[in-house]
């Protein structure tokens, strides 16, 4: 059975702060109750709400001013992470949530957790990926995670704008593609030279 919700924030995909919106009962109980994004829509909680609004709404206004503050020094961040990877370029194990919020906020002095880092699974290969980070349900940063084998990987794909092992994948199929063509080169001049040698022959004969 579904569960009707006041919201006390903005939820993405879901609505605005005061909006009345119908979730499904895991999502209520697993997300949005125990993160104080939404009270149940009974009276008397939302009698509370409207009693509160005012400050519930100036609250946020400030913690949104907070956050465009932080994604200042958030936007735009190219954030370097080293992992040891095969030479097929998977990672021996994966880059987290976890992983980036560390890295970023180490690199940037501003605080990131986990949950801020917006990533549907983990990175398992090298490369550059793109990743928004929620600072705020209405401030949103985007951040660039370089993932290498070393920093003298990371700086080439930053300067590249791609992952590493593209270029050594690129670099063996045209070294294939030379081999290939020296490989046909030398069977035509085998077949010149065998068609020379028997038109030489019928001319002697």
């Amino acid at each position: 059975m579904a569960t009707q919700l006041i919201l006390l924030e903005r939820v993405e995909n879901l609505g605005a702060m005061g909006d009345l919106v119908t979730v499904k009962p895991g999502y209520a109980r697993n997300f949005l109750l125990p993160q104080n994004k939404a009270l149940r829509a009974t009276k008397e909680n939302i009698a509370y709400y409207e009693a509160q609004k005012a400050h519930l709404q100036k609250l946020n206004a400030e913690k949104k001013g907070d956050a465009e503050k932080s994604a200042k020094n958030v936007e735009g961040a190219k954030v370097v992470i080293i992992r040891q990877a095969a030479e097929g370029g998977q990672l021996f194990g994966s880059v987290t949530s976890r992983d980036i919020a560390e890295a970023l906020s180490e690199q940037s002095g501003q605080t990131v957790t986990r949950g801020q880092v917006a990533l549907n699974q983990n990175f398992k290969t090298i490369g550059l990926f793109n990743v928004d980070v929620i600072l705020h349900p209405e401030v949103k940063a985007k951040i660039t995670v370089n993932i290498a084998r070393s920093a003298n990987e990371a700086e080439v794909q930053a300067k590249t704008g791609k992952a590493v092992i593209a270029d050594s994948r690129a670099e063996r199929a045209a070294s294939r593609n030379t081999d290939d063509a020296n490989k046909a080169a030398m069977l035509e001049d085998s077949a010149l030279a065998a068609e020379k040698a028997e038109e030489e022959g019928q001319a002697a004969e």
